[in-house]
């Protein structure tokens, strides 16, 4: 089996998981009890924020614990529009973020800014949506379909100058692995991003397992109220077995970032080469066609399309041969969704409909390329023997 969808959930580590099976057997307790049982869960929730606080820049008090990045994300929009006193307070966001913060946004009436071909903000145009009305800006650290690293210093700068008064916001769920995250999200001018999300599964924890983190002084609203957990932020009890896998996985995630990068970098450039030497007419996303040159994005992203191919088809003729890849976000019925990142980068429809997101995690090998370039470019010509012209549309 090839696995090669690491950006829509990526293998349990083995850290995380030998972290996680003691609170999973014999050690229990409600976090916020008081007997002795209790306080051991509690001090085990304590110390993941200390290893969430160090690996994204934040103070331990900042961090709060949420059921994955849809809530970190919702929470972070709409509570901060919740919780400013400031009349038609308004969010905004670029058009190709997630659907998590994009239809927070939308569903506020926010604003939507523009992206460039290569995937990044359009700076001129979030210039001219900036003004004393906008309370919150999110961007995405990188994007979840083709791997581009958005210039979050760029982004703080100019909010700095045009909104003041508003906080920023990074969906950085893709990001923990591949990124030193108090870098990226620190400009050189010092401003700092305000809040931050997280979503454990994406970099080696175990799903439902979520992390937002919020600068002390930043306006935030709770969406959950109950028993008061998280210091009022979020209530309900804590997933005491689940935030010590995520600290763990995070943990592990930056340790080894270093030696991650380099590894599945040279492996990523070799399937983008070997598919571009395969397949005719591929249009690798995001990057010069001329230089391929990959810098803008993470190391473990392979985001191609392929005229002239549905991506639907292709992944059923891949899936028959053991390799496991994606094309567009999945929604909650499997299906593939039309890419709303790839018209928002202004990709032509019928070039779109044959993207396929390839993408590299931390138990990803030579093997795993080996099976994907044997796989891919045979179901490409297989689909195009089916065409009138049997070639790229």
């Amino acid at each position: 089996m090839a696995y090669l969808d690491h950006a829509a959930t990526t293998p349990v580590r083995p850290e995380a998981r030998d972290a996680m099976l003691p609170w999973l057997g014999d050690r229990t307790g409600n976090p916020s009890g008081a007997h002795r049982l209790a306080r051991d869960a509690r001090r085990a929730i304590d110390d993941a924020r200390d290893t969430f606080a160090e690996v994204t820049g934040f103070d331990p008090g900042d961090i709060v614990f949420t059921a994955g990045g849809t809530e970190a994300d919702n929470l972070a929009v709409l509570g901060v529009l919740d919780a400013v006193d400031r009349p038609g307070a308004t969010a905004a966001c670029p058009a190709s973020e997630h659907h998590a913060v994009l239809e927070a946004v939308e569903h506020r009436h926010g604003r939507i800014v523009r992206v460039r071909a290569d995937g990044r903000v359009d700076l001129d145009h979030l210039a001219e949506l900036l003004d004393d009305t906008v309370a919150v800006v999110s961007v995405m650290a990188v994007n979840n379909e083709t791997g581009v690293i958005a210039d979050l210093h760029a982004v703080l700068d100019l909010v700095v100058d045009l909104a003041p008064g508003a906080v920023v916001h990074t969906d950085a769920v893709q990001a923990l692995t591949w990124l030193d995250l108090p870098a990226a999200t620190t400009s050189p001018s010092g401003r700092r991003v305000d809040l931050l999300s997280l979503s454990a599964h994406k970099f080696g924890g175990p799903q439902g397992v979520g992390v937002l983190a919020v600068r002390a002084g930043t306006p935030l609203q709770p969406r959950l109220l109950g028993g008061g957990q998280e210091r009022g932020r979020r209530s309900g009890t804590q997933n005491v077995a689940g935030i010590v896998g995520a600290a763990a996985a995070a943990r592990t995630a930056t340790d080894t970032r270093a030696e991650t990068v380099d590894r599945l970098g040279a492996l990523r450039d070799r399937l983008a080469d070997g598919l571009h030497d395969a397949i005719d007419g591929l249009v690798e996303t995001a990057v010069d066609p001329v230089t391929r040159d990959r810098a803008g994005k993470i190391a473990g992203s392979c985001h191609v399309c392929i005229p002239g191919i549905e991506a639907e088809a292709l992944l059923v003729l891949l899936e028959d041969r053991d390799v496991f890849a994606s094309a567009a976000s999945s929604c909650a019925s499997g299906a593939q969704d039309p890419s709303h990142v790839l018209a928002a980068m202004g990709v032509p429809r019928d070039v779109a409909a044959g993207s396929l997101r390839l993408s590299l995690g931390w138990s990803s090998t030579d093997a795993d390329v080996d099976a994907a370039l044997d796989a891919v470019p045979a179901a490409v010509e297989r689909l195009r023997s089916f065409s009138p012209s049997g070639s790229p549309a």
